[in-house]
């Protein structure tokens, strides 16, 4: 299989998940999120904070009784709703249990790994928590790996249906005289 038939997959795969989200309407990322936590039966906690170059706009940090989701408190508010939606995207994807423990594939165990997204960078952004309630951390400054991949786009599409929802913006009609009169549709 090509990589361009993995993307494919991967879109097809994304689409049709977002597709069978239940969407609030009117639609807020918070409302999105307190509902994914009832239908997960554990809380979701969103803890804003400021933006540091050093660290990343967001993270996703498991706990044995809760999910915190930080994120960059002083952005704009259509990158805010982004970030928020693609930390529950990893929510939606499982990939929290994937992470859950050392070695796992979606997160850092609780053991840090340097880059702002491991237990040790979790530290200076909520010193109350322990590291050894932390199950697992999801948090990276680049979109390499496939659930980062994967969340991306997954919040990318949940931007995207809620927009096809809306009405279409209303737009001035257009003259029709000029357009007529060009291919010789006006009256003569």
């Amino acid at each position: 299989m090509g990589s361009g038939d993995g993307r494919t997959k991967l879109w097809r795969t994304c689409q049709a998940l977002v597709d069978r989200l239940d969407l609030p309407d009117p639609f807020d990322a918070e409302s999105f999120i307190a509902a994914l936590a009832r239908k997960r039966g554990r809380p979701i906690e969103l803890i804003g904070v400021p933006a540091r170059p050093d660290r990343p706009c967001g993270l996703l940090v498991t706990t044995a009784r809760s999910d915190l989701i930080i994120y960059s408190s002083d952005t704009s508010s259509v990158h805010r709703q982004h970030i928020l939606l693609h930390e529950a995207a990893h929510l939606v994807r499982g990939h929290d249990a994937a992470g859950a423990g050392a070695g796992g594939t979606g997160g850092t165990g609780g053991s840090g790994n340097g880059t702002g997204g491991g237990a040790g960078g979790i530290g200076t952004l909520l010193p109350h928590l322990s590291p050894s309630l932390i199950r697992s951390v999801l948090g990276r400054t680049v979109y390499t790996e496939p659930q980062e991949r994967e969340a991306e786009l997954i919040a990318t599409l949940i931007h995207h249906r809620v927009a096809r929802g809306r009405p279409p913006l209303a737009r001035p009609e257009a003259p029709r005289q000029g357009v007529e009169t060009m291919f010789g549709l006006g009256e003569s």
